[in-house]
């Protein structure tokens, strides 16, 4: 493996353990914030610990009138759950007693907490809204002691879907819990939104209205801008600056996390929005730093390409990421990742190895934190 550094995110009940224990095997620390990267040793990770919308009808909320008090449903309960989170609501009850047992929201957030200040670098994700996706259908008998084993359990694993979908509201609230303990926290925030975009633009708002950015004096600006050095630019106003070179201090993190109601920094994931929605994200009035990552196997496997493409043109190049958006480490993951860089510095019309550099910094600053994304 090539990439020098991970960020591993979870995504069910299942997986979250799983991450935490690589972290404790390989993980980085707050320290490494102030060293460079080069000192870092070999394969590390950075871990996220999230619940995502795929699995979000998996958790119940028990400040809910009718589970207030619960840690576990009974079987009508259950039952009454996920008719109630699901649409259209399923009536078949082998389909409703094969589905998992649901968790209280409180007890996720809870352990979500205790890992987040076990792991001071640590992330929440991958979260997010999906209006697309539908659930799988239950196993067939015998299925589930032929499946291959060395995956971990509850995804879909070759399933036929189902017909259900999550109720968006519910994902909400799953979603929003989570963008909460990322502000408590003051940690970094993985956001997924597919078919979305509107409502997740309108949820991602809800956690920073009345916290507004308000508009800087042309006097404040022009301080700003002269203490950033400035670097050649892409000849579209979208410049290389020095950011990554500006040292991530132990003052700057502590700032970081300090309390807010909304995540300090957040990336848009294998972002398949439009250069309309990334504009909504760069308005100034917005507090938190939005990054935009992008993926060769979601974003440019396809013949809808050139959208990403228009949208990458749009993002400013301080606020761009890269990923591989797959399960597995390896040399498969390299060269997704490679494809990715290469396919934005030619859209941005970057020199490869400035484009490396410049990628690099952005993602230390959205684990970090430190200096504004925006270019």
């Amino acid at each position: 493996m090539r990439a020098k550094v991970l960020t591993i995110m979870s995504t069910r009940a299942q997986d979250q353990d799983l991450v935490a224990q690589a972290a404790d095997r390989m993980g980085i620390g707050a320290d490494d914030a102030r060293r460079d990267m080069n000192e870092w040793r070999e394969n590390c990770i950075v871990p996220a610990f999230g619940w995502h919308p795929w699995f979000s009808h998996q958790m119940y909320d028990d400040d809910d009138p009718r589970y207030k008090g619960t840690t576990e449903l009974s079987g009508e309960q259950k039952i009454e759950h996920y008719k109630s989170v699901l649409t259209p609501s399923p009536t078949e009850q082998s389909f409703l007693f094969a589905l998992p047992q649901p968790q209280p929201f409180s007890r996720f957030l809870s352990q979500t907490r205790q890992y987040l200040y076990k792991y001071p670098v640590a992330l929440v994700g991958e979260v997010g809204l999906d209006k697309q996706y539908r659930i799988p259908e239950a196993w067939l008998p015998g299925q589930q002691d032929e499946r291959n084993h060395a995956l971990t359990p509850g995804g879909r694993e070759g399933r036929r879907l189902s017909s259900f979908r999550v109720q968006i509201d519910h994902q909400k609230k799953v979603l929003l819990a989570q963008l909460k303990l990322a502000g408590e926290m003051g940690r970094a925030c993985s956001v997924h939104g597919v078919q979305a975009h509107g409502i997740l633009f309108e949820t991602l708002s809800q956690t920073w209205k009345g916290h507004e950015k308000k508009p800087s004096s042309k006097r404040e600006r022009k301080k700003a801008g002269s203490s950033i050095q400035q670097q050649p630019t892409d000849g579209r106003g979208d410049g290389f600056s020095a950011e990554e070179k500006v040292p991530v201090t132990k003052q700057a993190i502590e700032v970081e996390r300090r309390p807010l109601p909304y995540p300090p920094r957040i990336c848009l994931h294998s972002f398949s929005g439009s250069p309309d929605t990334v504009k909504q994200y760069l308005h100034p009035s917005i507090p938190p730093d939005i990054f935009f990552s992008f993926s060769s196997v979601i974003n440019f496997s396809h013949p809808g390409a050139g959208k990403a493409e228009e949208a990458i043109r749009a993002v400013p190049g301080g606020q761009i990421l890269v990923e591989s958006d797959l399960h597995q480490a390896g040399d498969r993951m390299d060269g997704y990742l490679e494809e990715t860089i290469r396919k934005i510095c030619e859209v941005k019309k970057w020199d490869l190895e400035d484009g490396v550099r410049m990628l690099g910094g952005n993602w230390k600053r959205f684990v970090f934190g430190g200096v504004n994304g925006r270019a």
